[in-house]
């Protein structure tokens, strides 16, 4: 079977996912994850592209977007990998290519903040490869953007941000970046 045949094959999130993570931090991270792709899901249907979008892929990819932190620094996650949490989106690509799953790996590589451009990575001084990682197709900046609603803050999975707290959150890296979250609420109608 091809990665594409696979990459459209009903699978299941959760298993691959235990694969990955301690027995302590599935949970947080299925919860998050779990949110994020209700939210995405959400967004996803009530978009004037909904007839158009694949909701299966939203909400598989959703459910793996932060696969990668398994492999992270990330000790309040019991994660206690050797790389730093920024690391996680090209780190979770990685293992999604290897599992057969390479439209879902763009989601992970893609899903930080608004995404990453290459002037982000370079000016940050920030440990990941100079290239764009940016949002392309719908089902990807559908998924970041329902993203931006949750933390995996242990106390507050499940509280959903406010718009005004996620532009006040992106305002403190660029007012670019409150601009295509703006763009990105008009786009899908949220």
């Amino acid at each position: 079977m091809t990665g594409e045949e696979m990459d459209t094959c009903r699978m299941n999130p959760e298993a691959l996912l235990s694969e990955h993570f301690s027995s302590l931090a599935l949970p947080i991270i299925l919860e998050h994850s779990r949110f994020v792709a209700n939210k995405a899901l959400q967004i996803a249907r009530n978009a004037p592209s909904a007839g158009s979008l694949d909701l299966v892929f939203i909400e598989e990819a959703a459910l793996l977007h932060d696969i990668g932190v398994s492999l992270t620094d990330a000790p309040s996650l019991d994660c206690h990998g050797l790389e730093p949490y920024i690391c996680h989106g090209v780190l979770g690509r990685a293992l999604l290519e290897k599992a057969g799953l390479p439209r879902h790996a763009l989601v992970c590589e893609r899903h930080i903040g608004v995404g990453l451009t290459v002037e982000d990575i370079i000016s940050q001084n920030l440990p990941l490869p100079h290239r764009d990682m940016l949002p392309l197709a719908p089902e990807e900046k559908i998924i970041a953007l329902a993203d931006l609603f949750y933390s995996k803050k242990k106390r507050s999975l499940s509280t959903e941000k406010t718009v005004e707290q996620i532009r006040d959150d992106l305002a403190k890296f660029s007012e670019n970046k409150v601009r295509i979250f703006n763009d990105w609420l008009n786009e899908f109608a949220v």
